[in-house]
């Protein structure tokens, strides 16, 4: 008798429509979404309920929710094989936000360091949803039953947040939430500024030499990296106090799979003329593919509305079966 095959894991994971996904998005996680693919049973969302608490023209969101979506798809995210859709799609987010709203403390809430960062950085807009933000965060998750949620050190302690509200809400109205994990991909690489090696690469620098997107063609790629800042020893080697040069080794790593050491190897006694131009040229070939299909997919727009359409059925689906226990345990009048 055959045995019944073990059902994958799942693992969750949301991205806001705030932009291009940078060089770092792209190899801090995005480039191992679509290697999860095979391992895991995979939810991707745009979280454009979450980009709310920013700011930004109607129109451009619009426009930048679309763009994320098709920019998964071409990344390399197949939604045969996994779930991927836009969060406002599926109602079940709005309506679990708001439980967990009323489960969560407001001391907890509080202490949440992202919530600091960013009112001290948009004083003129500290808003409900920026404070009450994690909470939703949790509703995403908990709706999904999820395994796993990837997590980089800005979002540890929003996973510590939701596991402890999850416990909490299994306490006191019976076990219906698993308690995620944090899933630490071994290849995820940190990025940081090339003109700032001592700062993590952003979307948001306002030095446009600084960060690579991943839909830059390859002329402004190879002009980047030239300008690349580095040191004065003209010796590829990684270490602290050479911060430039080590993000760059760690770049040309993430993609070709490469030891310190075989790199250090490779460009023994070659200057950082030669290393920035290698490595820039390996960072071209690699995103000019997904350049390529993110523009094949923008000039076919029904073919993105149907995928939308398809993973927002499906979202909502699975989502339904969980929001729905929850109502009833917190003691809400079913509709008949």
């Amino acid at each position: 008798m055959e045995q019944k095959q073990e059902a994958k894991k799942i693992i969750l994971s949301g991205i806001q429509p705030t932009g291009v996904f940078t060089l770092g998005n792209y190899l801090g996680a995005v480039k191992n979404w679509q290697k999860m693919q095979e391992e895991y049973q995979c939810y991707y969302f745009i979280a454009d309920l979450h980009s709310l608490t920013i700011q930004i023209d109607p129109v451009k969101r619009r426009q930048q929710t679309l763009q994320a979506f098709a920019l998964l798809l071409a990344c390399g995210i197949d939604p045969e094989k996994s779930l991927v859709f836009v969060q406002s799609h599926n109602k079940c987010h709005a309506e679990m936000g708001w439980i967990m709203d009323c489960v969560s403390q407001f001391g907890e809430l509080s202490r949440m360091t992202q919530f600091k960062d960013k009112s001290s950085k948009h004083p003129e807009n500290i808003n409900a949803g920026l404070f009450t933000y994690p909470a939703l965060m949790a509703g995403d998750i908990l709706l999904y039953q999820a395994d796993y949620v990837p997590v980089g050190a800005d979002q540890t302690q929003h996973l510590e947040f939701t596991r402890d509200v999850a416990a909490r809400f299994n306490h006191n109205y019976g076990e219906i939430f698993k308690l995620p994990e944090g899933y630490f991909p071994k290849a995820g690489a940190r990025v940081m500024s090339l003109q700032d090696p001592t700062s993590k690469m952003s979307k948001s620098d306002e030095n446009p030499k600084a960060t690579i997107s991943i839909l830059d063609d390859e002329k402004t790629i190879l002009k980047k990296f030239k300008s690349a800042v580095t040191d004065s020893e003209a010796k590829v080697c990684f270490r602290e106090d050479k911060p430039g040069v080590s993000n760059l080794m760690t770049i040309y790593s993430a993609i070709t799979g490469k030891t310190m050491e075989e790199i250090e190897a490779e460009f023994e006694g070659k200057g950082y003329g030669d290393f920035k131009a290698v490595v820039g040229q390996t960072v071209a070939d690699e995103l000019k593919p997904i350049r390529e299909k993110y523009a094949e997919l923008m000039n076919d727009r029904p073919y993105l509305e149907e995928k939308m359409r398809e993973g927002a059925e499906r979202a909502t689906y699975i989502a339904r079966k969980t929001l729905t226990k929850v109502k009833k345990r917190v003691g809400l009048l079913m509709e008949k």
